[in-house]
């Protein structure tokens, strides 16, 4: 009787990692809003959870400095200049695959932000912002058990950001790069009140265009 043979396995060969870098400016087509979580309100909610039922017991309420709840909303580099989140590009490029057919869980593995500094805070990955001093606005907002509170946010109103992309030549072209750019400036967007968010349908702000 014939024994049968076994099929070896089919060797598969990995392709080196073919990087490939685009420089883009891009610019605000409407305003920008921040809203950092500060590092002062981290503290309080880590000091109301530490004390535990006796959090709210005999407690003053502290007078509102608005002027520093702006600043603490706006993200601040080690090196003192105001920034942006590299990931709110690299998340905007990643959102709008939704209406491309491209796969996001592979966009998420073949498209990167390049940083310029890190968050003063918390170490988040910074892209330089080319604006002016931000303006004070401030909106109601609803919070728990439905009362309102004022939030305090920093918006520049003309912005641009100088943003080099890393991206996975095998996965995109250059020109893929830029139409997702493209894309995710008209649909997406960045920051607060953006056309694209998770909890609302945006505000129009954080819109923007590639400039060169």
């Amino acid at each position: 009787m014939a024994t049968k043979k076994t099929q070896e396995p089919e060797m598969i060969a990995i392709k080196p990692l073919n990087l490939q870098y685009v420089k883009l400016t891009l610019e605000g087509t409407a305003p920008l809003m921040q809203a950092r979580f500060s590092a002062k309100a981290m503290q309080a909610m880590m000091e109301k959870m530490a004390q535990g039922p006796t959090a709210k017991k005999g407690k003053k309420r502290e007078a509102r400095d608005f002027d520093e709840d702006m600043k603490n909303a706006t993200h601040y580099s080690t090196e003192g200049w105001i920034g942006v989140p590299a990931s709110a590009i690299r998340n905007a490029c990643i959102d709008v695959c939704r209406v491309t057919g491209y796969k996001m869980n592979y966009a998420k593995m073949s498209i990167f932000v390049e940083a310029d500094g890190l968050d003063s805070v918390d170490g988040t990955p910074l892209i330089k912002l080319d604006a002016g001093e931000p303006e004070q606005t401030a909106m109601a907002a609803r919070i728990a058990m439905g009362s309102t509170d004022i939030r305090v946010r920093p918006m520049w109103r003309k912005w641009k950001l100088n943003v080099t992309l890393r991206y996975d030549a095998d996965q995109f072209t250059a020109s893929d790069v830029v139409n997702l750019i493209n894309r995710a400036g008209v649909q997406i967007g960045i920051g607060e009140g953006r056309p694209y968010s998770k909890s609302s349908n945006g505000m129009g702000y954080g819109t923007f265009r590639i400039a060169s």
